[in-house]
């Protein structure tokens, strides 16, 4: 279970890397244009944070039930908080997917209180663009001291 949990984690970060990006270029492209703020807009920024909402929920349950890694930093928090790596797992990986989420929802809930198409797009691209910051941030890329593969098979 826990395999099967951790590679289905991974290969989501992709379509949340992907749709991130997409809205990220479509928020630019109507802010840049004076496009209308339409409905594409809307699903894509959904689409986005549904995809990151079910990323942060596996993960959830690979930090609270399946990781072995999370369930010995647990064990021994005050050696853990010493230790980059179990740090990284236990603390900061966690906050910064949890910041990312919250910052994704605000870029899909507040353009829709805003008075301008304009101010819709300018919206949804600063918190789509904070939402990917803190997930690149928190991905552990292969080229870190506990690093991931890109791809888990």
């Amino acid at each position: 279970m826990y395999l099967f949990t951790l590679t289905l984690h991974s290969w989501l970060r992709w379509a949340v890397l992907f749709l991130a990006l997409a809205a990220i270029v479509r928020a630019a492209a109507g802010l840049g244009s004076g496009r209308r703020f339409d409905e594409t807009d809307t699903k894509l920024g959904r689409y986005f944070t549904i995809s990151l909402d079910v990323q942060v929920v596996l993960g959830l349950v690979l930090y609270g039930v399946l990781s072995p890694i999370t369930q010995s930093a647990f064990a021994h928090m005050g050696d853990s908080m010493k230790n980059p790596i179990l740090r990284f797992w236990a603390v900061e990986h966690i906050i910064m997917m949890l910041v990312a989420l919250g910052l994704a929802h605000v870029g899909v809930s507040r353009p829709r209180k805003a008075a301008t198409d304009a101010a819709k797009h300018r919206i949804a691209l600063v918190f789509f663009v904070l939402a990917l910051v803190a997930v690149f941030a928190a991905i552990p890329w292969p080229f870190m001291a506990d690093g991931r593969p890109l791809f888990r098979f």
